[in-house]
């Protein structure tokens, strides 16, 4: 069960993290603010890695070309997730777009099962379903509160980039798993290892994108290291722990125990931002805290 403080702990970082990042967003685009995580982070990965290494004694593993492969599919999925999630929050509050990007939940469940066949329990299946219906009320902007105007909600933008956000965190989650695991170390080990070769992946892709795209954000990045060394941090530091939960346990369990961050983000929108969530998210809310709950149960008895 070490993954469950393990995952709390990823969660709670994250949940700084975005809240670091989102502050760079008025002075950098959606693309220069997601690059901070990754350039940022990028030194405090390698001093973590070393320190695994040296402190557990592990010689470097020969990495088999199948590790870059799922490596890079992850950090690059990560990427397009961070950006829409960076997206999705000029349009929505901060702990709804928090919420929308954990549609992921559902669809990691999918992805997991299919390229590593990781199978879930029928309670942690009906766990997952509950916390789908809870993000479904999250999503409903406006009106009364009913089912069919919350799924037609579903077609707006906001709902949209939210399940794109999700699915490329999908995406990653199951590919840094995969990753980690074909390294066949101690858990510490291969996710650490998973981790600074993602994150060097990562740095470089974005970095290349800013230059083709944006080439001018390169030069305002630079000038904002100093706000950009704390989601730099967190990031990694939340990174970290998301790697070792995944790399002992099913990504879908990971990532739904995850839904905590909803409620931290509550947190930081209620006592951080002065926002004040309305009725709808508050039952949202609620049913999240239960298919958690469910989770918990499911794992505790297993």
């Amino acid at each position: 069960m070490l993954w469950i403080p393990i995952t709390l702990a990823a969660a709670a970082l994250q949940t700084a993290r975005n809240a670091f990042q989102r502050g760079l967003t008025g002075a950098l685009s959606p693309l220069g603010a997601t690059s901070t995580r990754f350039v940022f982070g990028l030194p405090f990965a390698a001093l973590w890695a070393i320190a695994v290494f040296h402190l557990t004694a592990t010689p470097l593993p020969a990495p088999e070309a199948a590790f870059f492969a799922w490596a890079t599919l992850g950090g690059v999925a990560q990427i397009a997730g961070t950006a829409c999630l960076l997206h999705l929050f000029q349009l929505r509050n901060f702990a709804a777009g928090i919420a929308f990007s954990k549609s992921e939940v559902l669809q990691v469940a999918v992805f997991g099962l299919v390229v590593l066949g990781d199978a879930i329990t029928a309670l942690a299946a009906g766990s997952i379903a509950v916390a789908t219906a809870g993000l479904v009320l999250l999503a409903r902007e406006t009106g009364a509160l009913d089912w069919r105007g919350a799924l037609a909600s579903l077609g707006g933008r906001p709902a949209l980039l939210g399940l794109a956000t999700g699915g490329c965190y999908a995406i990653a989650a199951v590919g840094f798993r995969a990753a980690s695991l074909s390294l066949g170390l101690p858990f510490v080990v291969s996710a650490a290892a998973t981790l600074v070769v993602s994150m060097a992946i990562q740095s470089a892709v974005v970095l290349a994108l800013l230059r083709v795209r944006e080439p001018g954000q390169v030069g305002a990045v630079a000038r904002e290291w100093r706000r950009s060394l704390l989601p730099g941090l967190t990031g990694a530091a939340a990174s970290a722990c998301w790697f070792m939960a995944m790399t002992i346990e099913v990504a879908a369990y990971v990532r739904m125990l995850g839904l905590v961050e909803v409620l931290f983000g509550y947190g930081v929108a209620i006592f951080g931002l002065g926002e004040r969530p309305g009725r709808r998210e508050q039952i949202g809310t609620l049913l999240l805290v239960a298919a958690i709950l469910g989770l918990l149960w499911d794992r505790a008895g297993a």
